[in-house]
Formats: C-alpha cells, sequence, structure tokens
C-alpha cells in the first residue's frame, strides 16, 4: 500500500478500470509524481493525492508514438510548424513524435541542420520530439557526427523525394549507406520505391486509376528485396516506411524468419481507405507509394493482426491547401501527402472495430511498436516511465470536419468520415495538456499551459 505524501499537491492519481499496462488491461490506480509514473497500484488503494477518475466507458492508455510525421519546419511552416503539430498529435493522444528530416529547410543531413531545427522546435512543441537525420549522396560517408548529435536514425529514400534538396540513393549508395550505419549502429529507414518501375512524371489528369497505375506495386516489391539485400550483406537495422503493397508481406516475413534486423510500418490510410472510393480531382487523397485496392487492404490487415507489421504511424506529409489542389486535382500535379496526426487511433480502431478486431490487438501498433522502431523511451505505463497518458473514448462517435482539426490546412483525406473512438484528455510529464470535455460535447477542446515538450536525443547506449 503506498504512503500518504504530506506534499500531495505534487502528486496526480488517475483511477479507471482499464488501464493498458503490460499489454493488457486492467483496473489501476496510475500514481504520477514529478512528471513521471511513481506507482501502479489497485484501484481501491488509497493515496493521498488529486484524484482523477476515468469513465468506466473510457480506457487509460499510454501516450501514443508517432516515428513518421513530417513537421516541416523551418523553412516550410506554411505547411505545418512544430505548435500546430505537436497541438494535433496531443489532440489525437500522441505524445512523442520522430519527425523527418524532410520537408524542412534546410533538410536535417547535417549537424548545424539538426541545430536550426532544435532551435525552431524547443520554444513551440507541446509535446517530446526525437529527430530523424537524412542519408542523402552528398553525406555519405560522413553520418557519424549527425548520429552523435543524437538522431534516432537515417531516412533515405530510393526514388526522387518530390523535393529538390533531398535527393534519393542508387543502389549502390544504399548498400553503402547500410555499412556505414551498421558500423555506427544506428538503423535506416528506407521509403521504398523503384524509380525504374514508376510512370508519374507531369499530368495525369483528375482520374485516380491513373496516378495508381503509375506506382504500380512492383515497383515497392523491388525497392523492399533490395532493403532487405542490403540488411542481410551489412547487417544494419532497416525498417521498411509507410507499406501499402500488401504483397511484399511474403518477403518480410521471410526475412524476419531468417534473423534479418527488419521491421516495417504501414499507416491509418492503407488501412481505411481503398482505391475504389477516392473520386476524380480529390488529390487529398494522393500519397506516394499509393493507396491501393479493397482486396489490397485486406491482406494488409492480416499483416498486422499476425504481427508481420510492426508499427501503425500517420506518415503525417501536410502542405497548404494551394498545392494540395495544384492542377485543378491532377493527381500528377498535386502535392502528395496525408495529413491525419490528429485522427490515426481512431481511423484504425473504426475499421478494425468493424473487422471484430479488438482494441488489444492494435494498440502496441500505436505504442510500443513506434517506439521500437525508433529507439526512444515512450510508449509504456511503467514505474520510472514517463507521464505520458491519454484517455480514449472506445465509443465515442465523431465527424470529420477538417476545418476543425489543429493541422495548420484545413485538407485531409479524412474530411466527412465518421469515425468510432476519440482521445478526451492528454498528460504529458505529468501535467494535463489537452481536454476535450471543457468545451461541451467536445465542440471545443482546451489546451492548457505553455509548450512543455522535450527535444530527445538518442541514449549513448543505442550505439553499442
Amino acid at each position: 500500500m503506498p504512503r500518504a505524501n504530506k506534499d500531495s499537491a505534487r502528486i496526480t492519481v488517475i483511477r479507471a478500470a482499464r488501464v493498458w499496462v503490460d499489454g493488457g488491461f486492467r483496473p489501476a490506480a496510475v500514481v504520477v509524481e514529478n512528471g513521471v509514473v511513481a506507482d501502479i497500484v489497485g484501484l481501491r488503494d488509497r493515496v493521498i493525492a488529486t484524484t482523477v477518475l476515468v469513465p468506466d466507458d473510457a480506457v487509460l492508455l499510454p501516450g501514443l508514438v508517432d516515428s513518421h510525421v513530417h513537421v516541416n519546419e523551418p523553412g516550410r511552416t506554411e505547411w505545418e510548424g512544430f505548435r500546430s503539430a505537436t497541438l494535433a498529435a496531443a489532440a489525437g493522444g500522441v505524445t512523442t513524435i520522430v519527425d523527418m528530416p524532410l520537408n524542412s529547410l534546410p533538410p536535417t543531413t547535417t549537424v548545424d541542420a539538426l541545430a536550426i531545427k532544435r532551435a525552431a522546435a524547443a520554444p513551440s512543441a507541446y509535446i517530446d520530439v526525437g529527430f530523424w537525420g537524412g542519408a542523402v549522396p552528398e553525406n555519405l560517408g560522413a553520418l557519424g557526427p549527425l548520429h552523435d548529435a543524437g538522431v534516432y536514425g537515417f531516412k533515405c529514400f530510393l526514388s526522387p523525394s518530390g523535393v529538390d534538396e533531398f535527393g534519393h540513393l542508387d543502389r549502390v549508395q544504399l548498400g553503402a549507406a547500410m555499412e556505414e550505419i551498421a558500423a555506427l549502429g544506428s538503423r535506416l529507414i528506407v521509403h521504398a520505391e523503384d524509380p525504374a518501375l514508376l510512370h508519374d512524371h507531369g499530368a495525369l489528369g483528375r482520374g485516380y486509376d491513373a496516378f495508381l497505375a503509375s506506382r504500380p506495386a512492383k515497383s515497392e516489391a523491388s525497392a523492399i528485396d533490395a532493403v532487405i539485400d542490403a540488411a542481410r550483406r551489412s547487417g544494419a537495422r532497416a525498417h521498411i516506411l509507410h507499406l501499402s503493397d500488401a504483397h511484399s508481406l511474403p518477403a518480410i516475413r521471410a526475412a524476419k524468419a531468417e534473423g534479418i534486423a527488419l521491421t516495417v510500418e504501414t499507416c491509418p490510410h492503407y488501412l481505411t481507405i481503398t482505391a475504389e472510393e477516392i473520386p476524380d480531382g480529390a488529390s487529398e487523397f494522393k500519397c506516394c507509394p499509393p493507396i491501393r485496392d479493397a482486396a489490397n487492404r485486406d491482406l494488409l490487415w492480416a499483416g498486422v493482426v499476425d504481427g508481420t507489421i510492426d508499427a501503425i504511424v500517420s506518415d503525417h506529409s501536410p502542405s497548404t491547401v494551394d498545392l494540395k489542389r495544384s492542377g485543378g486535382g491532377d493527381f500528377g500535379l498535386a502535392w502528395g501527402g496525408i495529413a491525419g496526426l490528429q485522427v490515426g487511433l481512431s481511423a484504425v480502431w473504426t475499421d478494425a472495430r468493424d473487422r471484430g478486431i479488438p482494441l488489444e490487438a492494435i494498440l502496441p501498433l500505436f505504442t510500443t511498436g513506434p517506439a521500437t522502431v525508433a529507439g526512444v523511451d515512450a510508449g509504456i505505463i511503467a514505474v520510472g516511465a514517463p507521464a505520458h497518458l491519454t484517455v480514449f473514448g472506445v465509443d465515442d462517435a465523431f465527424p470529420i470536419d477538417a476545418a476543425r482539426l489543429l493541422h495548420k490546412n484545413p485538407i485531409t483525406a479524412y474530411d466527412h468520415r465518421l469515425l468510432t473512438g476519440r482521445i478526451r484528455r492528454t498528460w504529458v510529464h505529468g501535467k494535463a495538456i489537452y481536454n476535450v470535455t471543457e468545451g461541451g460535447a467536445g465542440e471545443a477542446p482546451r489546451f492548457r499551459g505553455k509548450p512543455r515538450g522535450r527535444l530527445l536525443v538518442t541514449a549513448p547506449a543505442d550505439a553499442e
């Protein structure tokens, strides 16, 4: 039985009938002191402290982790910025993100560029933020200083990235990057599309079928095979980003069975949206690799259920409305990227619930899965862990209105969708920063206090 603390104002106890601890739900009271989880006790144990009661129709979760977010600040802050991105994340239950090395200017490919990005994030981050470095042709052979500066790993493209300042690697350079990163003890995360098999140069028209045909599944399969081969030869840790081609899952399963250090993620839009439902000119659905057909979506869900897929992350890649509508909805000319940082868990839970898949089956892919992919210390409720917590109303139904989301630009592929399961409250380092119930029927969520997120760096032990 925990003893009473004289300074009870510094302690908060959050009591819930269903708390996600050690991979399952159980009744518990989470004792938070000085920003960390100090104890996890029985629901009836008495602790002298400020007490928060979670309603029985909701669950208490660890703060979610999103290891694939394009914040874009500095340089393209009109697309998104650390303030807007981290507010949207908190409203979606996400308390830790790892920021991609593009599309900011400069890209995070040097130590100086990392320092610029950290300076932009420091005064504005409402949640914890880590950073990926970039592996581009210009910095191969010199990744060590960026690793030593605390990036969680290195991202590369095997096809053009869409921005001139972040070049892609060819197959020889991929192998060289893997060797260098293996020696550092870091990880390489890969946008896996084979440029020799892509055909999306220039205008394609307003029909989605032409765009889908321009980025065929065989392009992903070819690039994933190359990543597996390079990881096998080098011994490096490799990660496949935003898997859309479910037919690549057997090769990934085989690589894992072989003992190759390989992980893979997919995204909510691949699990919840299909090519068949995308209207002409609806370029808010454009992303690379593309959203594929319903049969492919079902196979991706099989990869979620059987454990092949390690993480579900947003690949939040927003831009201005004008860029997303470039060419009047021409899928070849519009900027590619889905804005969805705020709604990922809700979108996936809506589809999982309809499929009879329990919440327990998907939660690790939003918490410990992406945390392990990136190597961040987050995504769990455990004694000594940061007190990042969120309340999820599992049955709460709500419509998505792009104009009311906290992303900087009011355009998203999820607009007008009716979702089930909503974040009601979020704590970061033990402080409640977001509470949807304060607004009355969830119409005007409230944020408390100043940005209190921390900037994260990889631990020195990660390189051992």
